[in-house]
């Protein structure tokens, strides 16, 4: 399986999630002027709905990337706005947001995420969130924002992004991931239609290889993909925030959780109910824990194994995506198609505008 579109270059150097990843893409070789898609630069509104922007360096640098690329960059006035741990007040937050979404901005990318959206989640307001996304305005972000994303599907099926964020994956003192801006470039132009990656293969002679079983082909004709970090969608269990969706592609992601954590949370999901009832479970990248010697070999594979055996339906792993420099960008809420051959996997979503 050969998806296509914004690889990297032969020469990138090896990093983790698997650099055979790729988005499929119809950017290359075809007539721009012809394609109907807009390639010219793009409004972006920058706004804060979560933790208080900390590292202002890395918020200046992101802004100016995105500049340094020709886009018309908007700057909410409260975006760098501090009360507590919070980027302003529960009421300055939930003000901008209303100003994201009246911008009429192309893309309305959160600064970062944190903690801080599940509080505002009552009032959000919603009509006005999906008018704008109706109207061409693509809400990105990732973390904290997966609260914000599955709240606007649950309450007005509306698609938005789960992407990068602007100063962790924007404005980094490096270079940032190629692949992720090749993603988000597609985002831009309208071109992107998938995401491949190639799935994991356990280390031989580990008690996760011989425990694994040769994934078998497979193909989701259809199914609404939903997810995002872990924890932030766990704690919207049992409330009208969480989507309810059968027979979906539902995708995890998490940081700084122990892999026992992560299986907690994982066994709310199964004891609920809730993962039985999807087509297929997508791990993302689960990343910053520290095993212990208490731990006597328990680690992030026992957890996938252990899931695996609980479920009949597939538990894929390595999906670049998550709290690193390479991520593919995955619409929140949109009917995909997932298709597995051997340890290729390709998410398909086509032109969603």
């Amino acid at each position: 399986m050969n998806p296509g579109g914004c690889r990297p270059p032969p020469n990138h150097g090896a990093a983790a999630p698997s650099r055979r990843t790729s988005t499929l893409s119809d950017h290359d070789d075809h007539d721009h002027a012809a394609c109907g898609h807009d390639h010219g630069p793009k409004h972006i509104y920058i706004f804060s709905p979560s933790s208080a922007v900390r590292d202002k360096a890395a918020f200046r640098r992101g802004v100016a990337r995105l500049r340094a690329l020709g886009h018309e960059v908007e700057i909410d006035p409260d975006a760098l706005a501090s009360h507590t741990r919070f980027a302003g007040d529960d009421a300055t937050r939930l003000a901008a947001i209303s100003r994201a979404a009246a911008s009429g901005a192309d893309i309305a990318l959160i600064s970062r995420g944190g903690y801080g959206l599940t509080r505002l989640l009552p009032q959000l307001p919603y009509k006005a969130i999906a008018k704008a996304i109706e109207r061409g305005t693509e809400f990105v972000g990732i973390s904290d924002f997966t609260a914000f994303q599955n709240a606007v599907l649950a309450k007005t099926g509306a698609i938005t992004w789960a992407g990068p964020a602007l100063g962790a994956d924007l404005g980094t003192e490096e270079e940032p991931d190629d692949i992720m801006l090749a993603c988000l470039d597609d985002l831009f132009s309208g071109h992107g239609e998938g995401a491949g990656w190639e799935l994991p293969r356990p280390r031989k002679g580990t008690a996760a290889a011989a425990a694994a079983p040769v994934q078998k082909p497979f193909t989701v004709k259809q199914g609404t993909l939903w997810g995002g970090n872990l924890a932030v969608l766990s704690s919207l269990i049992g409330t009208p925030y969480l989507p309810d969706i059968k027979g979906g592609v539902l995708f995890f992601e998490d940081i700084g959780e122990h892999p026992y954590r992560l299986e907690r949370l994982l066994t709310q999901w199964l004891h609920a109910g809730l993962l039985a009832r999807q087509k297929a479970i997508v791990l993302g990248q689960f990343n910053e824990y520290k095993l212990t010697a208490h731990d006597k070999g328990f680690k992030l594979d026992s957890v996938v194994q252990w899931l695996r055996s609980q479920l009949k339906v597939p538990v894929l792993t390595g999906l670049p995506h998550g709290h690193v420099p390479t991520k593919v960008l995955l619409p929140v809420g949109a009917p995909v198609s997932l298709s597995v051959d051997e340890r290729d996997a390709l998410l398909f979503w086509g032109h969603l505008r």
